[in-house]
């Protein structure tokens, strides 16, 4: 039972009941799409008239469409509706340590235009904006805002980048930067945090259906989506889920962006695994890991062993955090996911060793959001607000 948070509570009005219900609507519309008004009124047991009038409005704001018409059961045929996608409604920024992707998608997700450079800490910002720029000119007034997502501390409440390790950030007033530039609202998050989000949204029905569950994303460093009750846990100033430094032994492949030999992120992060496969095969250290992978899924035994050992490493933060949270289900990203099946056992023995007899484990399960997880996370700062309550945050 959640208790009352008297600085933030609010007398239930009218228009909160009518928000409530409108979001119910649109999100049955998004995940049963293509529906008709009288199953949404079967499942909800709201009126018909109520759900009538929050379609024309959902109509009237072009979230919904009508697509035709459904199988009778005994009456009229039933008119479906589904969500409207025909343009684009947000801009995504994708900020890694190696690469910078924009994009624009649609309400559904699907991404509709896109542009990638290399990132360079002193000029990204600069060709962040100007290419923002041209696509709010190519797609002058269908875009409702902007999603960042960065490598690094982030405090979304103030659209400020605390401290991004690899370029040297710190206290960087992002949000601020890119509005200015562009005339839209802009929301910025930790990597981590946005892609959870994006599994809570648009993920596998085995994760947006779990009401708690972590995402951990494995890239140049290691980071974790905390989503409690349906929502991402941010913590004081959003630097809650900094696990990629917690301390799992000593003497790592690589060191942490922290510079120590012992975290988490020194361990399972994909600079280690590249790190392991250098060392087994004296291969070039220029190799990455997309090629890593690409050797193991092609057989080659010393980038699979890298990769198995990686998860092994992997496997005993997770222990961690399941021990601690005990959610119920743990969702692991990155490119790494694609060697799912080469991976999967030595991740899952090792958990099973280390979470104790008798504590409940979790379901360990690649994430499905594709090859740019961050993109999809950056998208999804824009995209859920369109979904979740207004009465949720």
């Amino acid at each position: 039972m959640r208790r009352l948070d008297l600085r933030k509570a609010q007398a239930a009005r009218l228009n909160t009941i009518r928000d409530i219900n409108r979001q119910i609507v649109l999100n049955y519309v998004r995940e049963r799409e293509p529906i008709s008004r009288a199953e949404i009124s079967r499942e909800t047991a709201l009126q018909r008239s109520t759900i009538s009038a929050i379609v024309e409005d959902l109509k009237t704001e072009g979230l919904v469409e009508e697509v035709g018409e459904g199988e009778s059961t005994g009456g009229r045929r039933p008119t479906l509706l589904k969500l409207r996608a025909a343009g684009p409604i947000a801009l995504g920024v994708s900020i890694t340590p190696t690469c910078t992707t924009i994009a624009t998608s649609d309400l559904a997700g699907r991404v509709i235009d896109q542009e990638e450079f290399l990132t360079d800490a002193d000029k990204t910002l600069n060709q962040v904006i100007n290419v923002l720029r041209d696509f709010t000119t190519r797609y002058k007034g269908s875009i409702e805002g902007v999603g960042v997502s960065l490598p690094g501390l982030v405090d979304p409440s103030t659209g400020t980048a605390l401290y991004i390790p690899y370029f040297l950030w710190r206290d960087l007033p992002i949000s601020e930067m890119i509005s200015n530039a562009v005339g839209l609202p802009v929301v910025i998050d930790n990597d981590a945090n946005a892609v959870a989000l994006a599994e809570l949204w648009f993920g596998r029905p085995e994760v947006n259906d779990a009401r708690d569950f972590i995402l951990v994303l494995v890239a140049e460093g290691v980071g974790t989506g905390i989503i409690f009750d349906g929502q991402v846990y941010r913590g004081q100033r959003g630097a809650a889920g900094e696990f990629g430094h917690m301390v799992i032994g000593s003497g790592a492949p690589v060191p942490c962006s922290c510079g120590s030999d012992d975290c988490w992120e020194a361990f399972s992060s994909e600079r280690a695994a590249i790190a392991r496969y250098v060392k087994l095969s004296g291969a070039s250290n220029k190799v990455t890991f997309i090629e890593v992978v690409d050797r193991a899924l092609g057989g080659e035994a010393d980038a699979k062993a890298a990769l198995v050992e990686t998860a092994r490493q992997l496997g005993v933060g997770i222990s961690n955090l399941i021990i601690g949270f005990s959610p119920e289900a743990v969702v692991v990203g990155g490119e790494i996911a694609r060697a799912w099946d080469l991976i999967e056992s030595a991740l899952t023995e090792t958990i099973a060793n280390s979470v104790r007899r008798g504590l409940p484990s979790a379901r360990i399960l690649p994430s499905t959001l594709g090859e740019k997880p961050t993109l999809r996370g950056a998208l999804s700062l824009v995209l859920a607000s369109k979904f979740a309550a207004a009465f949720a945050a």
